[in-house]
């Protein structure tokens, strides 16, 4: 009697402290519609908008909006911040539903989506545009939209998102949204075509102390660049291109749906008063890549992975460049303006690595560490200084004292481990993004045994390139281990879009799931598993 009421006790010690949970259904559901006059509950749900705008009187930290099945059309603005300290809100897909943002309405509003407001978790839905809607800048009722437009709200979290075919950038992070993480999306094929391509994957700023963070995302395709790091205003007279990382991400070809490759990634200001520098970022194994053939040893061409600076008068200060993959043609490594850096432990494949003359006192005043690094260049003296060397590596170890331990081999030397990224989503144990990069397009084995797969476990794989089939499906082996398909051809390509296409086959991007076999569950699990 005295353990039954001990249970009891447990259990309604539990129910106090639950999380209250709300529903939302789409206006137009067809058995359950949404509606600004519901209270939330699963019989009389909210539709997406009165959900979001929410006080915190009503929704606030510990509490969670799931969004059911279906297409929700509209453009739509979040509201919702915790004044719970340590707790968030969530805004996520019902279980494994599939949940749609439709922006593609008459409309002034500049977004899908936007958020104003702190410590809240959007995950697990989809941001795009559906039906017929206009690319070109030129056509007369174009307007450009960003799928996700984070105006300010500090601390807050956007996980295993899907934003693709918007007609401007995937995702808008402003300078008041310190501490918010981007991690575990995918954002591809945005963006519209103007004299040039524009809309990128991600456009970040950040004024706060607090580190912004940008990690395991897949990026590809986006019409202009992949991820900015950057401001394009000056005369600001203040710092708010600062204090971001970026670890684990996959970023390529960005660019070609417009007809040109751009940036995987710039950090840069073009503050011409030289206040609002990009400062205090940091790039972690990331791999950035343009489509490359390792058979031509000249790599002419333009395919820009990473650029440092924009101007001369707003050098980037404290940038560290660490243990990335870093491939391109002729200008994949861009350094134009730095006054400090640490550049170790990358490997880089280009025509040549650039620097502009605005990086010479910084190299001559030993303000950047260069170690570790393996350079692949179409000639010797590979490394330039723009109008004013060309240094062989030899030369610049003992004209710099920089790169005591780094190496230089010619392109047709290349060599690479094929398995660039095996990285966990944080959001969902045993689901995996996977960078492979074999030169001639051959299928790769990869290795699981050091996480905790079991033997025969189900397994999906994706290609990132066209993800709504399963590329490859089975059981995994004893060895824990699974060959990859190299070589795929299928490609989902953007919207309304004739000059995109499928990457090189030496790159394979993949999204894998594993599904433990299920086990019976134990008398005590059967008829007290409400507890776990």
């Amino acid at each position: 009697m005295r353990h039954s009421i001990s249970l009891l006790v447990l259990f309604f010690t539990i129910c106090s402290f639950a999380q209250k949970e709300f529903h939302v259904f789409p206006i137009d559901g067809k058995s359950i519609q949404g509606s600004p006059n519901g209270d939330g509950s699963l019989n009389n749900p909210w539709d997406l908008q009165t959900a979001l705008s929410q006080s915190s009187e009503r929704v606030n930290g510990g509490d969670i909006i799931w969004l059911h099945k279906g297409i929700y059309t509209g453009k739509f603005k979040s509201t919702l911040e915790s004044t719970i300290k340590g707790k968030y809100i969530s805004v996520a897909a019902y279980k494994n539903d599939k949940v749609v943002l439709n922006g593609n309405v008459d409309s002034n509003k500049n977004y899908v989506l936007e958020v104003n407001g702190s410590n809240v978790i959007y995950k697990n839905f989809e941001i795009t545009f559906l039906g017929n809607f206009s690319r070109l800048k030129s056509d007369k009722n174009f307007r450009a939209v960003a799928g996700l437009n984070h105006m300010k709200g500090e601390d807050c979290k956007f996980q295993k998102l899907v934003i693709h075919n918007v007609p401007g950038s995937g995702i808008g992070s402003w300078k008041a949204t310190g501490g918010s993480i981007i991690e575990d999306c995918m954002i591809f094929n945005n963006g519209y075509q103007g004299t040039r391509g524009h809309g990128v994957g991600i456009y970040v700023q950040n004024e706060s102390d607090k580190t912004r963070i940008i990690r395991n995302n897949i990026i590809f395709n986006n019409y202009y660049k992949g991820i900015e790091v950057w401001s394009a205003t000056s005369g600001t007279k203040r710092e708010f291109v600062k204090n971001v990382s970026l670890t684990d991400n996959i970023i390529f070809n960005n660019g070609t749906p417009s007809g040109r490759p751009w940036s995987n990634l710039i950090i840069a200001s073009g503050d011409a008063d030289g206040i609002n520098v990009a400062k205090n970022i940091k790039v972690k194994d990331n791999v950035l890549y343009h489509n490359t053939d390792f058979t031509d040893f000249k790599n002419f061409g333009y395919g820009n992975s990473l650029t440092l600076g924009y101007t001369p008068k707003a050098l980037v200060e404290d940038i560290t460049i660490t243990d990335n993959v870093i491939i391109g043609r002729n200008n994949a490594l861009n350094i134009m303006h730095a006054k400090s850096m640490v550049f170790e432990s990358n490997i880089v494949y280009t025509g040549y690595v650039h620097l502009a003359t605005s990086s010479l006192p910084a190299l001559e005043m030993g303000h950047m560490s260069f170690n570790n690094n393996r350079f692949h260049t179409r000639k010797t003296a590979g490394l330039r200084v723009l109008k004013h060397k060309d240094y062989k590596l030899s030369d610049w170890k003992t004209t710099f004292g920089i790169d005591e331990n780094s190496e230089w081999k010619q392109l047709k030397d290349f060599q690479i481990n094929p398995v660039l990224k095996v990285v966990e989503l944080k959001t969902k144990k045993n689901h995996f993004n996977v960078g492979l990069l074999q030169k001639e397009g051959k299928d790769v084995t990869v290795d699981f045994s050091e996480f905790d797969i079991e033997e025969g476990s189900s397994y999906k794989i994706y290609d990132i390139e066209n993800r709504s089939v399963v590329a490859k499906s089975g059981k995994i082996s004893s060895d824990i281990k699974i060959t990859f398909p190299m070589g795929l051809k299928a490609f989902e390509k953007p919207t309304h879009n004739t000059m995109a296409t499928k990457t090189s086959i030496n790159l394979g991007v993949f999204r894998v799931e594993f599904e433990t076999p299920k086990k019976k569950e134990g008398f005590f699990k059967r008829f007290f598993g409400w507890l776990f």
